[in-house]
């Protein structure tokens, strides 16, 4: 059989760990790689029955790299399965994993995500079906791009159909915030480009991400749920070019 490993990226996840760990039991080996937690993460992640490994963070691509040349430390790996901590495989996920690296001659594989937000599931907005490069050969693939990685195939990729079950942001507080990093790090990546905010940009960009994120992408089908989603994402996007004309103005 195939060796496959899942690898679990984890930065303060104590809430989550061991949770996420059992899902991921029909994999060959399950590794934590632990961007040096303050918590108790890594130590939860042991006694779950993981491999645990630790490295300061640098950005998200660079950190699934060195997650996947830390997968052959103990022997080869031939797939490798990439999880992150507040989500849980399933049996049918495991199940078509399983049956695709057996049959198929693809090299990389993305997953789709059930994403809940403030613990309901969103299927509009952009939140589905949220697919995410995950599954590779090892030795074929890398990621690439800081934030929101991109991951680079040397070969066909696919598209697997059971989806992964994200807890994703469980309140307010924690999506604001997870908002407001992105707003930093998108803001500074359009600096590098030589992009600079237009007036325009302040009053249009907004209004077509709400529409984008509100009628072409559905979020209607949420209710008033999906509405306040697409508001949110509407309002970042504005903070985005803000964030960028202060950048700009402190040299």
């Amino acid at each position: 059989m195939l060796t496959l490993a899942a690898i679990i990226l984890t930065k303060n996840e104590a809430r989550h760990v061991a949770e996420c760990v059992a899902s991921l039991r029909w994999a060959d080996r399950i590794i934590v790689f632990d961007s040096c937690s303050d918590d108790a993460t890594a130590d939860l992640g042991r006694a779950a029955g993981a491999e645990v490994y630790q490295q300061p963070f640098a950005n998200y691509a660079a950190q699934r790299n060195a997650a996947l040349d830390a997968a052959t430390a103990h022997g080869p790996v031939e797939w490798v399965f990439f999880v992150d901590a507040d989500e849980r495989g399933t049996p049918e996920l495991a199940a078509e994993i399983r049956r695709v690296i057996s049959e198929r001659p693809e090299n990389g594989w993305y997953v789709p995500r059930h994403n809940y937000i403030f613990g309901r599931l969103t299927l509009g907005a952009g939140w589905y079906p949220d697919y995410q490069f995950r599954l590779l050969r090892h030795g074929k693939a890398r990621y690439v791009r800081p934030v929101h990685e991109l991951g680079e195939v040397d070969g066909a990729i696919g598209y697997l159909t059971n989806p992964l079950i994200h807890h994703n942001y469980r309140d307010t507080a924690q999506f604001h915030a997870k908002q407001r990093f992105y707003v930093a790090t998108d803001a500074a990546i359009l600096k590098e480009q030589g992009i600079r905010p237009k007036p325009r940009n302040y009053v249009l960009q907004p209004l077509r991400h709400f529409w984008w994120r509100f009628v072409t992408l559905r979020g209607w089908r949420d209710g008033l749920h999906g509405l306040r989603l697409s508001l949110y994402m509407a309002y970042y996007e504005w903070a985005k070019y803000r964030r960028l004309a202060e950048i700009i103005s402190h040299g």
